[in-house]
């Protein structure tokens, strides 16, 4: 499974922002639109092996977005659709446990150190200062963190480094969060492909 973490430091936390203005009314939830369609979408269909956890933090207390691949439905390319997706889910009232707004996705209340999923595999904390992600990504899954347009707070990065997470660069040009996520994807699936064709290679010999 491959999971990616996005911090919205001023995404709003409530269902009260503007389809027709989502930059300007939402803290820029456009910005999680993108990484969202950047982590699911294909050409033809969606990546069922893909979540991704939208820490909201806009609001009186933080909330998260769980959107989960294998389940998710009514996901189209455009941003006006996938916030109206986020809109359902933060009109719910959110307390510890997720609660399913529509199909594969769930909200709960709760901030970055809250989520369940450290210790899945290899933790990656994408900032432009870190090695390059072809040197660093070994295996086709692992969680991915990255920062809006503000990034991370200091509080942020102790936590993360205390998980030991790998700090990795997608390249030498500072790239939008969604543009990350696709590199990232990208060299997924490139590792995956390689040891499925060694898998066949090897069932070959035998």
């Amino acid at each position: 499974m491959r999971s990616f973490i996005v911090v919205g430091n001023l995404a709003t936390t409530t269902p009260d922002f503007s389809l027709e203005d989502i930059p300007g009314t939402s803290g820029r939830l456009d910005i999680l639109c993108r990484c969202i369609n950047s982590a699911f979408v294909l050409s033809h269909g969606i990546r069922k092996d893909v979540q991704v956890f939208l820490v909201l933090r806009g609001g009186s207390a933080p909330k998260t977005v769980h959107l989960r691949g294998g389940e998710l439905r009514h996901l189209n390319p455009d941003e006006r659709t996938t916030a109206a997706l986020l809109k359902k889910a933060l009109a719910l009232e959110a307390d510890g446990e997720w609660r399913r707004a529509t199909p594969g996705i769930f909200v709960r209340a709760g901030d970055l150190a809250d989520l369940q999923v450290w210790g899945e595999g290899t933790t990656y904390y994408l900032r432009e200062d870190g090695i390059d992600h072809r040197d660093a990504i070994t295996a086709a899954d692992g969680t991915f963190v990255l920062g809006d347009h503000i990034g991370l707070s200091a509080e942020d990065e102790a936590f993360l480094e205390g998980l030991d997470a790998k700090i990795v660069s997608v390249g030498p040009k500072s790239l939008h969060a969604d543009h990350c996520i696709v590199l990232v994807n990208n060299e997924l699936d490139r590792i995956e492909a390689t040891v499925q064709e060694g898998s066949s290679r090897d069932e070959a010999v035998r």
